[in-house]
């Protein structure tokens, strides 16, 4: 009874091991999206629509345009077009984890840091 508790547990642990979360990245490729970050104790919602190649972001009442060059089905890079200072001029890596009817869970950082957050963006059209 008592070796056959390990096997029992190897073969569970084997089973969940091989659990892939949903990603249907292509329905998320082009589209208007929402994502709510929290900054300093605040949420901020960002909407922003992607279409083909290009991003615009809506933030602050303002606008920022940024090119979109996909590296597979479900990774991205995004490049502001028009950056401000140093830090806009960095890219960053996105990566699609895990997707749902309207929504996707993704990781991002700026490409080279090893520093990585994750969010949750909402389809809104």
């Amino acid at each position: 009874m008592i070796k056959r508790i390990p096997l029992v547990l190897v073969a569970l642990l084997s089973l969940s091991a091989c659990y892939q979360p949903e990603r249907n990245c292509a329905d998320f490729k082009d589209g208007k999206f929402s994502f709510t970050a929290t900054i300093d104790g605040e949420e901020h919602t960002t909407i922003f629509e992607r279409r083909g190649d290009i991003e615009i972001e809506h933030f602050g009442g303002k606008s920022d345009t940024s090119s979109v060059r996909w590296i597979n089905p479900c990774e991205y890079v995004v490049r502001k077009l028009h950056p401000k200072n140093m830090a806009e001029e960095k890219s960053i890596h996105m990566k699609i984890l895990s997707t749902t009817k309207d929504s996707y869970t993704f990781e991002y950082r700026l490409v080279g840091s090893p520093n990585r957050s994750t969010g949750t963006a909402i389809k809104v059209d």
